[in-house]
């Protein structure tokens, strides 16, 4: 940070109201400090400022940084290019407009090469390997997305920032954005805090997008949005890495957490905690390895939802799609690392939570502790076996695998999975498994509650399991069977320390499997 900008925010800081009175008045009443007025901005709202609000950031990179302030009042603009050390300063009150004329936002394609020059080309604020700079105060940014209709390519993002290093966003209000609502690619050193974004004028309205970005930082930021709310991307060959994310509330027509689709690179060291997730259309939290790159060394913990359709899903698929097209086929990828601990979801869907890999390439290292989900329930036994596609190349949502046989938890391709004091309910009675666990390797369940009743299908249903080990689990009252176990491969099961006395039957193995392959100690 520059000593003029230090100086600046001090200054503002101490004066409080009166330094801004102060500034209303003369942009040179602080040093630092460049209000758009005094450049010429009308703040009317219906007359075009950008150029007024372009030389008053020009004037304040040049002059070694500091603060571009915006009084009270309605700024319209088109594209305004974010320079070094200059920090935007909306004042409550002050709303900036994005123009609903296309061609106030010019085209700007950055050096870096990524996916994402697929997408819109197009931004209300524009920054590129600028150092020190921010969009901060209690005003409101307004992209009028509502106005902008058809493909990605003519509707601008809100905020975009390309190889930045120092970035602060702190405190505004985003709303209504044509396309994503904020994208970060390629940049370092991001502080993301206390943003409130309130966007479903649209399609694709992602909440706040984090692309092949390292040491991040996103903290107690409300966001409901037409689209993903936090997602992490990794859109070039950089993958997203030591970043967190805490105390926020969100909801989404989609995800509310989202890693994917884009992968190539990768995402490492990631934590999110102390969130709160509400009405959100798809998944609560979605880790997803579709196009190469490595997910590894990922923890989400002490995270509630209420009304999301599937509150975990997990996908490694191998849809391959490179991140330039002169690039090849990327192969798939790797999941593993991955802790989820103290999640709490009422009123979810019909959909389980699912953690899926690939028949060669499985979900690694996996630990669900400490979670207490209760379904909608109601669904029905269906007792024709039936194949369960593999959907290798299919977008990873979690309905692509259609029906399933579980309504608490399906996994299938994964190696040392460990499920850990998980309690799974419905609302209404559902007749499907609680929990199902398919082509599974090294698996340890303990402590597993779940409900059953009457006519349901077996609590657990094991399908080519090898070297599992079950304990502590207690059958509900009633239950017909508490775990059937299938599968060619199935082999070193063991059962210990249960209670199985609410079952009229404890265990159901295929005759076809040897008497060794399943064991009661």
């Amino acid at each position: 940070m520059s000593n003029r900008r230090r100086f600046a925010f001090s200054a503002l800081g101490l004066a409080g109201a009166g330094a801004f009175r102060a500034v209303a008045q003369s942009s040179t009443a602080i040093p630092g400090v460049f209000d758009v007025r005094a450049f010429g901005a009308t703040a009317s709202g219906s007359q075009l400022d950008t150029g007024s609000i372009q030389r008053a950031i020009d004037a304040c990179s040049a002059s070694n940084g500091g603060i571009v302030l915006f009084p009270p009042g309605k700024y319209l603009s088109g594209t305004l290019v974010l320079k070094s050390g200059v920090h935007l300063h909306l004042m409550p009150g002050a709303t900036l407009i994005g123009s609903k004329n296309l061609a106030d936002f010019p085209e700007h394609i950055p050096a870096a090469r990524s996916y994402t020059d697929n997408y819109t080309r197009r931004s209300l604020i524009y920054a590129e390997n600028a150092r020190d700079i921010g969009i901060e105060g209690g005003g409101v940014l307004d992209g009028q997305g509502a106005s902008y209709t058809g493909p990605y390519l003519v509707r601008p993002y809100m905020i975009r920032m390309i190889g930045c290093h120092d970035v602060h966003v702190n405190g505004v209000t985003v709303r209504d954005s044509p396309m994503w609502v904020q994208h970060y690619l390629l940049c370092q050193d991001v502080q993301i805090d206390g943003v409130t974004v309130r966007s479903q004028v649209n399609r694709n309205n992602d909440g706040i997008d984090i692309d092949s970005c390292r040491r991040v930082r996103i903290s107690d930021c409300d966001i409901n949005s037409g689209d993903d709310a936090i997602v992490f991307k990794s859109t070039t060959g950089t993958p997203c890495s030591d970043i967190t994310v805490a105390n926020c509330v969100l909801s989404s027509v989609c995800n509310a957490i989202k890693m994917g689709t884009e992968s190539n690179g990768g995402f490492r060291n990631i934590t999110i905690s102390n969130c709160s997730i509400y009405d959100t259309h798809l998944s609560g939290i979605a880790l997803e390895s579709v196009d190469g790159g490595v997910v590894d060394g990922v923890t989400v913990s002490n995270v509630v939802m209420h009304g999301v359709q599937s509150p975990i899903f997990l996908r490694l698929g191998d849809r391959g799609r490179p991140f330039e097209p002169s690039r090849p086929r990327p192969p798939a990828g790797r999941m593993r690392n991955v802790i989820l601990s103290g999640i709490q979801a009422t009123s979810a869907g019909k959909s389980p939570c699912i953690i899926a890999g690939l028949p060669e390439r499985p979900v690694e290292k996996v630990l669900l502790t400490n979670i207490n989900i209760e379904f909608l329930g109601g669904g029905a036994l269906d007792r024709t076996p039936k194949a369960i596609p593999e959907q290798r190349e299919q977008y990873p949502e979690y309905p692509m695998f259609g029906s399933l046989p579980a309504y608490g938890l399906w996994a299938r391709h994964a190696r040392e999975l460990t499920i850990d004091n998980v309690r799974l309910g419905t609302h209404r009675p559902d007749l499907r498994h609680a929990a199902v666990l398919d082509d599974v390797h090294k698996a340890t369940l303990r402590n597993l509650q779940a409900g059953a009743g009457s006519g349901s299908a077996a609590v657990i249903a094991l399908e080519n399991v090898r070297e599992a080990l079950i304990s502590g689990c207690r059958a509900p009252k009633p239950c017909d069977l508490f775990m059937k176990v299938t599968g060619p491969q199935s082999a070193d099961i063991s059962l210990a320390g249960n209670d199985l006395r609410g079952a009229k039957a404890a265990l159901d193995v295929d005759p076809s499997l040897p008497k060794q392959a399943v064991e009661i100690l």
